[in-house]
């Protein structure tokens, strides 16, 4: 686990591939529950110790998750998270294919199938269906693949996976929407790599950057940039 910010009312920790924000049928340790064995051992503290979960990420993703050290904080980002406009989430996504252009916005309806934990992109409303909208651009390239920087405008099941699969750019590694192989950790080439917001409490701006996996294709587009 590598945190990345930490203050009284809120942390942020940088969540590898394959593990899992909160508690599911899996019973393997969730990211929540070592960012509260980090913070009662650092902090010395006696008792249970406070962790709200604010938002979470597919387990084959990467990236930047905030967590809220208080009620109070954790209330307030809950809003924040609601609203379409007060939390920027940007992505890195490596697909196979160059996207129609160089930059643009994705606008799907999708509908989630929960027996095949997966979610289909439509073009038109759908019965059931949920709009789903991004904004992407292209800023890096290496031999086979191509680096997309997308800037996620509303929070549905598997969006980013579901949306960019329809436009025919799978994200390398994911064997569930459409790329042909694994990735040899299980995890796909999605990256939470920014976040920024208004503190819950003291009203500062912040903007946290989640360094890229350990991963030879990863460091070659972190050297773009």
């Amino acid at each position: 686990m590598r945190v990345i910010y930490e203050d009284n009312h809120i942390i942020a920790v940088n969540k590898a591939v394959s593990e899992i924000v909160q508690g599911d049928k899996t019973g393997d340790t969730p990211l929540s529950e070592t960012v509260k064995a980090y913070i009662k051992e650092k902090y010395r503290k006696p008792g249970a110790v406070f962790l709200g979960v604010t938002h979470r990420l597919d387990r084959p993703t990467s990236g930047v998750v905030l967590f809220a050290r208080t009620s109070k904080a954790l209330t307030r980002l809950n809003k924040m998270f609601s609203s379409k406009d007060e939390i920027r989430k940007t992505y890195w996504a490596v697909v196979d294919h160059m996207p129609p252009q160089n930059a643009g916005t994705l606008r799907h309806w999708l509908v989630r199938n929960t027996k095949q934990n997966k979610s289909y992109a439509n073009n038109t409303e759908k019965p059931g269906s949920k709009e789903a909208i991004l904004d992407y651009r292209v800023i890096g390239r290496s031999d086979k693949y191509f680096l997309l920087e997308i800037d996620l405008k509303t929070g549905r099941h598997h969006q980013i996976r579901a949306q960019l699969a329809a436009i025919g750019c799978a994200i390398k590694g994911d064997l569930k929407y459409g790329f042909p192989r694994s990735n040899p950790d299980g995890g796909i080439h999605l990256h939470a790599r920014s976040i920024c917001f208004t503190h819950p409490v003291s009203k500062e701006e912040i903007k946290l950057v989640a360094p890229t996996p350990d991963d030879a294709l990863w460091k070659v587009f972190e050297h773009q940039h």
